[in-house]
């Protein structure tokens, strides 16, 4: 069976990761800062950091927007738990929002109707790598003067009107580098800012609030006049994850292309079928592929004839508003809408679908 997700992973990388291991620099170096600008390249971007996984991202983003407990942010229920569940540990209250069943993206109606004058930040999921309503989410955070963050837990190398996710205007990105992602440093992530005193503040958050240029004396003892004045998180890439990174971007435009190319055939395929749509695309965007959406009329029997063919077909996520940990269990009808249809089936870069 044609699997959903699958690791990418280099040829011919063995030796130079052996050397790293042996090299006595495994923490955050000179690889760091090659993958840092590779990613700068590839969004068109100078404010990215890396770090060593994706929950650490979240984590540094809250702190970074000093975000405090009861704190308000308006998020989609449609997404990773992963997305969402640093919310709860930094005590921040999810107001869900609604979602636009047609494209599994919020619905920038639902939005604005939920703001607060306790609203701190918008966090606007991109599902399963297609992205959502871009202008219309970062209008309203700029008519309220509310940060807007891209989530592309999902969605590195996804296009908006011709630019790469992370260089679209949005105040924040952020991305994934787990195991299946693309690219996957094994595990890891990255923060795209659109401001450079945002960024400068989210490299010390990422180092425990660290200033490494005052920290150590000229006999390389820690210098107590270096004072610590934010709280901060362990979050540097080590340079073996990094180097694996660096690699995975060297073959990423290659990657995004077959996925591409599967999900054209996918379109074709499901072009008159009745039962059967491929998941909306908003207007001027390009989705990764990471996987293939589709809308099903009937859920169960579709995964059930999808796997009988040879393709796994999942509905990946399960909408966050069921769970109690949120402590806002509402009711949401584009939400119910949407996760009755959608079924994920694999569009990714390890086979070539040969439907036309």
């Amino acid at each position: 069976m044609i699997p959903i997700y699958k690791p990418y992973m280099p040829n011919n990388i063995g030796a130079e990761i052996n050397e790293i291991l042996y090299s006595g620099q495994l923490g955050y170096g000179k690889y760091g800062k090659m993958f840092e600008n590779k990613l700068q390249d590839f969004v068109g971007c100078n404010y990215v950091i890396s770090v060593n996984s994706y929950n650490i991202a979240m984590l540094i983003l809250l702190s970074t927007l000093g975000l405090q407990a009861n704190d308000e942010v308006i998020a989609s229920p449609v997404s990773c738990l992963a997305s969402n569940q640093p919310f709860a540990v930094k005590g921040v209250k999810v107001i869900w929002a609604d979602i636009d069943p047609k494209f599994g993206s919020l619905c920038p109606d639902s939005v604005r109707a939920r703001i607060t004058k306790n609203t701190r930040a918008i966090f606007h999921n991109h599902f399963c790598g297609y992205l959502g309503n871009i202008s219309a989410i970062n209008a309203i955070g700029k008519e309220y003067g509310i940060p807007i963050i891209d989530d592309g837990i999902e969605a590195f190398g996804s296009k908006y009107n011709g630019n790469r996710l992370g260089n679209v205007g949005t105040d924040i990105t952020i991305f994934s580098f787990q195991t299946v992602r693309l690219p996957n440093t094994i595990d890891g992530g990255a923060i795209v800012f659109n401001n450079e005193e945002l960024y400068q503040k989210a490299l010390l958050i990422r180092d425990y609030g660290i200033d490494r240029r005052e920290f150590r004396t000229e006999d390389n003892e820690i210098n107590p006049a270096c004072d610590i004045k934010l709280e901060g998180y362990g979050g540097l890439m080590s340079e073996l994850n990094s180097f694996i990174g660096i690699k995975q971007m060297d073959d990423i435009e290659e990657l995004l292309q077959v996925q591409n190319t599967n999900a054209n055939n996918w379109k074709n395929k499901f072009e008159n079928v009745a039962t059967i749509q491929s998941l909306g695309e908003i207007e001027g965007s390009e989705p990764n592929f990471w996987v293939f959406g589709t809308l099903c009329e009937n859920k169960k029997t579709a995964i059930r004839e999808f796997k009988e063919r040879g393709f796994y077909a999942t509905g990946v996520h399960i909408n966050n508003n069921i769970y109690s940990v949120f402590n806002n269990m509402t009711v949401l009808p584009g939400v119910n809408e949407f996760m009755k249809k959608f079924i994920a089936i694999p569009s990714g870069w390890w086979f070539k679908n040969k439907y036309i």
